[in-house]
Parts: C-alpha cells; sequence; structure tokens
C-alpha cells in the first residue's frame, strides 16, 4: 500500500501555520493604504474627554477625525470595535531600545563609544530593527522609545524611535532629542566591593571630569563663532569637526542637554551649570527631584523620572519614596514624565511604573499622560503623538481595559496608521508550552 504523499500547498500551508503559531519575527509593516475607521469603542484623547462609543477615522497615517457623529467615506475599512478601549501610544522617554539586545553578550550590545566625550555619536543610526525587544514592547503598548547611548562624560544624542519599521531611518521619529549629559557624582561614597577609592581620588575624578565638561563647552561654542565668521571678509576657512558641530544646535538652544543625574548635590550643580552655559536641560533619572522642586520650576527644568518600580536609594528613606516623587512633582507644578529603567527589555513595563505612581498620589488622569502626551512635550515631538487628535499621527493601541493595569492585554496597534503585527518573543514561548502541556495532557 502507497504512503500518500502531501501536496506542496499542504506542506506549505503547515509550515505557515507552524509559523503563525510559533514564529517570533513580526513582519514590519506596510503603509496605510485607504482610509481606517475603528468604531464603537471607548477613545481615550488624553487631551481631552473620554468620548463614549466613538470613532476615530485616520488616513496617509494622520487622524482627521475623532468623535461620536464622524462621517466615514464609502472606501474607508470599518473595523468594529465595540466594547474595545481607544489610547494614544505609550510613549518611553528613556531607553537603549535597539541597542542592547543581550546585556551579557558584548556582540550584542552597541550602547557606548570610547573615549569620554562624544557629542558626535548618533543612537539612531545604531538601533539594530530586528531586536527581538521591540515586539515585545509593543505588546505592553509602547509605541515610541527616546533611544539614548551611554558612556563617558558626553554620550552622543539620543533619539525618538517608533517600535516598527524595516530600516533605522524608518524608524526615526525625530533625531536629535538631546545631547546626552552623565553628570559626575557630587557626594563621595564608600565602594562596598570594589577596591577601596580614597576620598582624595574621587574628588581629583570629579573636578576633571568637571573640568572637561566646561572645556568642552568652551571649545564647541569657540568652534561656531569661528564656522560662523567664516563668510566675512579675510577669514579663514575653519576645518570641520565633528564633535564640536554636533554642538552647534545645543549651544543655540535648539537641542536640550539631557543631563542624566539622580543625587540632590548633581541636580543642583546640573542647573546652575545650565544656567551658566546658556542652554536647556532635562533631567533624567531624578530621583531627589521632590527635593528641589522650587529651583527645578523656577528654572522651568522638566524631569524624565525614570524605574518608579523601584526601592529608594538609601536605606533610611521611606519604602514609598520613589513611587510618591511623581506625584510630590506634579504637586509643586513641576514639569515630569514617566519612564522606564533604560533597560529595553522592561519597556514593556512603562505602564506599570506610570500605575505604581498614581497609587502614591498621581492622579490616574495625570499617570496616563506621565506616558503619554507629557512625554512627547518634553520630548518636543508632541506635535505628532501622544494624544488622539486631528492632525497628530495616528499612532495608537486598541485595549481590552485600562494600559496601566496588569490585567489589560494590548490586541492591537497602529504606527502612523500601519497596522502592526502583534506578535512577538514572549507570545512565541507562551504557545510552545501550551502545547507542551497538551501533549502532556492527551
Amino acid at each position: 500500500m502507497s504512503t500518500p504523499r502531501l501536496s506542496m500547498l499542504t506542506v506549505g500551508a503547515c509550515i505557515l501555520a507552524a509559523y503563525n503559531l510559533f514564529g517570533s519575527d513580526p513582519v514590519p509593516a506596510a503603509r496605510q493604504k485607504r482610509p481606517v475607521a475603528l468604531v464603537g469603542g471607548t477613545i481615550h484623547p488624553v487631551s481631552g474627554e473620554t468620548i463614549p462609543k466613538g470613532t476615530i477615522l485616520f488616513d496617509k497615517g494622520i487622524i482627521t477625525s475623532v468623535g461620536v457623529d464622524v462621517s466615514i467615506p464609502a472606501d474607508a475599512e470599518r473595523i468594529d470595535v465595540t466594547g474595545r478601549h481607544i489610547y494614544p501610544g505609550l510613549i518611553d522617554a528613556n531607553s537603549a531600545m535597539g541597542l542592547i539586545e543581550i546585556e551579557s553578550v558584548n556582540g550584542s550590545n552597541d550602547l557606548s563609544e570610547s573615549g569620554v566625550i562624544n557629542p558626535n555619536v548618533r543612537a539612531e543610526v545604531a538601533v539594530n530593527p530586528e531586536s527581538e525587544l521591540i515586539p515585545v514592547a509593543r505588546s505592553g503598548g509602547v509605541a515610541v522609545v527616546a533611544t539614548a547611548p551611554s558612556g563617558g562624560i558626553i554620550a552622543g544624542t539620543s533619539a525618538a524611535m517608533m517600535t516598527d519599521g524595516w530600516t533605522w531611518e524608518e524608524m526615526t521619529l525625530k533625531a536629535p532629542l538631546g545631547l546626552v549629559l552623565n553628570w559626575p557624582a557630587m557626594t563621595y561614597v564608600r565602594p562596598r566591593f570594589q577596591r577601596q577609592q580614597t576620598q582624595e581620588e574621587w574628588m581629583k575624578q570629579r573636578d576633571s571630569s568637571l573640568k572637561l565638561l566646561r572645556e568642552s563647552f568652551a571649545s564647541a561654542r569657540a568652534y561656531m563663532k569661528a564656522r560662523g565668521a567664516e563668510g566675512d571678509k579675510e577669514v579663514p576657512y575653519h576645518k570641520s569637526d565633528l564633535r564640536w558641530e554636533a554642538m552647534i544646535p545645543v549651544l543655540q538652544k535648539k537641542t536640550p542637554v539631557w543631563v542624566y543625574a539622580d543625587e540632590l548635590a548633581q541636580l543642583q550643580a546640573a542647573v546652575s551649570w545650565a544656567e551658566q552655559e546658556g542652554v536647556n536641560i532635562v533631567i533624567v533619572g531624578g530621583a531627589d527631584s521632590w527635593r528641589v522642586t522650587d529651583q527645578l520650576k523656577a528654572k522651568n527644568v522638566p524631569v524624565v523620572i525614570t524605574d518608579v518600580l523601584n526601592s529608594p536609594n538609601r536605606r533610611f528613606e521611606d519604602y514609598d519614596l520613589v513611587y510618591s516623587t511623581p506625584g510630590k512633582l506634579r504637586a509643586a507644578g513641576v514639569r515630569f514624565c514617566i519612564a522606564g529603567s533604560k533597560d529595553p527589555s522592561f519597556s514593556r513595563n512603562l505602564g506599570h511604573n506610570a500605575a505604581a505612581a498614581s497609587a502614591f498620589g498621581l492622579s490616574k488622569e495625570d499617570a496616563l499622560k506621565a506616558v503619554t502626551l507629557w512625554s512627547a512635550e518634553i520630548l518636543g515631538i508632541g506635535e505628532k503623538v501622544g494624544s488622539l487628535e486631528k492632525g497628530k499621527d495616528a499612532t495608537l493601541i486598541i485595549t481590552d481595559g485600562d494600559p496601566l493595569e496588569f490585567s489589560t492585554t494590548v490586541e492591537q496597534m497602529y504606527i502612523q496608521g500601519k497596522r502592526m503585527d502583534m506578535r512577538d518573543k514572549h507570545k512565541q514561548l507562551y504557545g510552545k508550552y501550551q502545547e507542551k502541556y497538551r501533549q502532556m495532557k492527551f
């Protein structure tokens, strides 16, 4: 008796089914081809009142109408989202997405360059679009990440990256966002598990770093002046220097300095330094920002609060200090947003960071704004994302509940009107071991 032979069509169908069940390689979405209308869901614009049983219409990646009585074109794709909620895509304002894959594997990391003064380093060109962490972040509702380099004193420039695209060029929403500056520690802490660094050695290192920082900005300012005078009579050509060229937008106040600082003395020193240098800054980290709210508000310095799901830095501080910091900043009138820990594997938990803050002094509405609208405004991309308004990008999520709740599932995401492939590595493994359980049971 002959054995039945499977046709190529049947084999192909089996392969496709296996791919759909276990595949971990989501395909970047194609551009929107016709209008899309999401009908019947509860719309949360963030910038305005909630719209029950509303409709959001978008075409060519842009929102064209939001409301209850929306005129839907005849050629539009109507999608019934009754019983579902529509929110703006979440924005992680502090990440290394695409720069780190597996921290312990050096070959998968491209987070920093050698040397300590690297203002010409551009984060966006190093982003790996094939990172397995990007689809996982999408499943957590994160549509945009602010990817930033690390290392040294001046690490380079950060970029707003969408969590979809074939190449880094397609993923880039805006670059540069800011010049990353790692502020030196201002308070001596004796190491516990390393070679004992004396206080004198530490002070020498700190002072050397601050001197190098001042010299770098002085050199950049002199370079900008020389380049600006090239057209004047008898002024010679000035050779280009990519490092100082990258700092010209900062000196012109077109690009802010992202100052990574947590401790009180760091924050005070950074704000004073920015005033002396005549540059705009954004504090990233800001663990002690609640201690200097008067100074931050007076100088209009925004804060990107990172890793709210964390413990206090000092043993004598209250257990809920980190959770309550956003609420304290809000009460003091300081502009802020909430971000993750920079580790891209935890970007998926961005909404949970905001949820912790909402349980300790921050209203639920403000917690949502802190990972959407306020993030966009501080990053300088508020005209495109962060809320659901006519004229903004159709970058949104469809959920079965509040995106700040652990139990909520992000069922679908659109980025600039493109429907995302919602598969990811976590879902692949979940499906894989569900199948193992099924095989063991039967």
